[in-house]
């Protein structure tokens, strides 16, 4: 970025007892050293959506088709190959990133997707969001995307309406706004975003800052979009939305959005760094990549879909080059949850390509496939380029990591599920010292998993989401070796396809694993307390080639 100092320097001479001194005068209260400290770095997370471990091609050499731009940002900066959601589907997942937390520290056990006008938001007032927490560091806020963590939508008598398509045009837009729990009551600074999945879940609407512009009043029929290859239209609900909504193009419009934001921050304030969070849709059903996307792979609709993320992740990248802070941001890129179940099976049937990347399970379910998800970080002169990482971490994680580049202190109040991920970014951590001792994560139903190394426990029967007795799943159910056992133990060392329960044949590992968890959960907390940052001046920065 280009620094604008708001010091200005002056020099003049004073000759004494034959020697010259040099002063430097700044302005009022500002000491050298502060002048010269490090700027903390423009932030900006891109999150994607039902993205399996398998579908880019960096993560999967099988990939029905290519996604060179993620790979080269991965070959760039770093890859985490055992990185996980915090749930395994969407808004409990969003919560994670935000908060930091795992999805009962709010509700007490699980969390579902929000549709129409639910609410109030996971995100409870007083919880210490990652926006508020830049916001105190002195970087403006903004999110474009989805949000779909909840909302407090009011009718014509000031009565909290709950989900549901009906209650849609029961929304008093005068008194639900501005919204009390949306994301400029969160921490952003400007926001355009979408209350649920843009293009799935009614209502269908634009909120920018807290306000609706154009309120919901015509009914939307799925029969009016492309059913692109006669079956990738599944999922995109009847419901009310705003005149000119816009499906097809939502991401280039989120893209859009991002983009001004980020340009009109250098204009106004380039004094201060910025956090954008680029909330994508895709690849979240219905499939609908934008026109020009099309045909852009040989791999279908989904494969085009694919194909436009990773153009957009690229339209980013070159953005921040072109503007001249591409050393002073870091860029993040991460997913909600797992695959979806008739996309997974649809691309392994049509294209031969395994979202889940050979793991086992989808989106909603405690099996690795919900919730293995892509992790690449990229910070010139600061992230090693070329790094592929095995340290176990969450979504949750990226919370402390941001503390720690920014100095930040987090109380113990906050942010309870987040471990500082910044070592291994920058190269400092030893590989075979894990940075977490453990990992939470929750499937559809809110059921817990736990990592310890690489013993998983899953404290539930079954997939912990989808049903594996009928339709398309039935395909990929596997034989239960203990099928009288109520929860699973696999150790993904030999049994990475979570294929043997070892519930009663490993009886001690079990045990300790069951402790873990309910100590986990009866602390508030699996994150250690008395984090201490590391800051952005503690960062080497990495000589000029």
């Amino acid at each position: 970025m280009i620094l604008i100092s708001m010091i200005t320097h002056c020099r003049f001479r004073i000759v004494t007892l034959g020697f010259q001194i040099a002063c430097v005068f700044a302005v009022p209260f500002c000491s050298v050293s502060a002048s010269t400290a490090p700027k903390h770095p423009n932030i900006i997370i891109i999150y994607a959506d039902d993205l399996g471990y398998g579908d880019l091609s960096c993560y999967n050499p099988k990939a029905a088709y290519k996604t060179p731009r993620l790979d080269k940002m991965a070959a760039e900066g770093i890859r985490f190959t055992d990185a996980h959601s915090p749930s395994t589907i969407c808004s409990p997942s969003r919560y994670g990133l935000f908060s930091g937390q795992q999805i009962y520290r709010s509700t007490g056990r699980g969390g579902g997707a929000f549709e129409g006008p639910g609410g109030p938001s996971y995100l409870k007032p007083g919880t210490l969001t990652l926006a508020d927490m830049l916001k105190e560091k002195g970087y403006r806020t903004g999110i474009f995307g989805k949000w779909h963590v909840g909302l407090t939508w009011r009718d014509k008598n000031g009565k909290r309406l709950s989900g549901g398509f009906k209650n849609s045009l029961l929304i008093d837009y005068e008194k639900s706004t501005p919204l009390v729990d949306g994301p400029n009551a969160r921490g952003f600074d400007e926001s355009f975003v979408t209350p649920n999945c843009p293009t799935t879940d009614p209502l269908y609407i634009y909120i920018e800052n807290g306000m609706v512009p154009i309120p919901a009043s015509k009914r939307h029929n799925p029969k009016d979009l492309p059913n692109l290859g006669g079956k990738w239209r599944w999922d995109n609900d009847a419901g009310w939305m705003s005149p000119g909504y816009e499906f097809m193009n939502a991401d280039l419009l989120f893209y859009e959005k991002t983009r001004k934001f980020i340009s009109n921050h250098l204009k106004k304030t380039p004094e201060k760094p910025f956090f954008a969070v680029f909330s994508t849709q895709i690849v979240h059903a219905p499939v609908l990549p934008a026109p020009e996307f099309n045909g852009a792979t040989k791999a279908g609709p989904r494969g085009d879909f694919v194909h436009q993320l990773d153009v957009l992740v690229g339209r980013i990248i070159d953005l921040v080059t072109e503007l001249g802070i591409d050393d002073e941001t870091i860029i993040l890129f991460n997913a909600d949850n797992g695959a979806e179940t008739v996309h997974t099976d649809l691309m392994r049937q049509d294209h031969h390509h395994d979202p889940s990347g050979g793991w086992r399970g989808v989106k909603r379910d405690g099996w690795e496939g919900g919730h293995r998800v892509p992790f690449i970080a990229r910070w010139p002169r600061k992230i090693p380029a070329g790094q592929v990482s095995n340290q176990m971490t969450n979504t949750t994680d990226i919370f402390a990591t941001l503390a720690s580049i920014t100095g930040y202190t987090l109380p113990d109040n906050a942010a309870t599920d987040s471990f500082d991920m910044l070592p291994a970014m920058i190269g400092t951590q030893d590989p075979k010292v894990s940075i977490r001792p453990h990992l939470l994560t929750q499937s559809f139903r809110g059921e817990f998993q736990i990592r310890l190394h690489n013993w998983k426990y899953l404290d539930h029967k079954g997939s912990g989401g989808n049903s594996y007795e009928k339709g398309i799943l039935k395909k990929y159910a596997l034989e239960e070796t203990a099928p009288d056992a109520p929860g699973q133990l696999y150790n993904l060392t030999n049994d990475a396809g979570e294929t043997t329960n070892l519930f009663f044949k490993e009886p001690d590992k079990r045990v300790q694993l069951q402790t873990l968890l309910n100590n986990l959960k009866e602390s508030g907390r699996s994150a250690p307390k008395n984090r201490k940052p590391i800051g952005i001046e503690n960062i080497p920065t990495i000589p000029n080639k």
